[in-house]
């Protein structure tokens, strides 16, 4: 297996994976992202990881972010933005390689933290999560009010 980024917004394996992970946003929101994320490469790190055929497996984005996050102590952090890999290639290792390879960016990029979140409802992610070896910090409950 290897991890290599997306060559150009026309990959069409990292389109197909976004949507697996994100479902809800048409295909012209991940491009305008997908173009957005390319855009600035000092901040933002995309990932597929293919076979020995060139099948994609699965894909991670990350980030650098200069602001707080939730959990962390120093800046700049590494930020996981999202991880998805296929059904047929989870627990192989595909997951675990993709992280390597942001720590490995992020500390060239002088963090010394790496971040993610999950919805609280979500096990599976929280589980995942703690395999890769995160560690949880907090959890949060958002409220919302309108004002009319």
């Amino acid at each position: 297996m290897k991890t290599v980024p997306p060559l150009s917004i026309k990959d069409p394996d990292w389109l197909k994976l976004r949507a697996a992970l994100w479902p809800d946003a048409a295909a012209d929101e991940h491009l305008e992202e997908m173009a957005s994320l390319l855009a600035e490469p000092e901040k933002f790190i995309q990932l597929i990881a293919r076979d020995a055929e060139s099948q994609a497996l699965g894909f991670i984005e990350a980030s650098i972010r200069n602001d707080y996050v939730n959990g962390t102590d120093t800046s700049p952090v590494a930020f996981l933005e999202g991880i998805f890999v296929k059904p047929n290639a989870r627990r192989s290792g595909v997951a675990t390689a993709l992280v390597y390879a942001v720590k490995a960016w992020a500390k060239s990029k002088g963090c010394a933290e790496f971040a993610s979140d999950a919805p609280i409802s979500n096990r599976t992610s929280h589980a995942v999560h703690r395999h890769l070896g995160f560690t949880e910090t907090e959890r949060v409950v958002y409220f919302n009010m309108p004002l009319k």
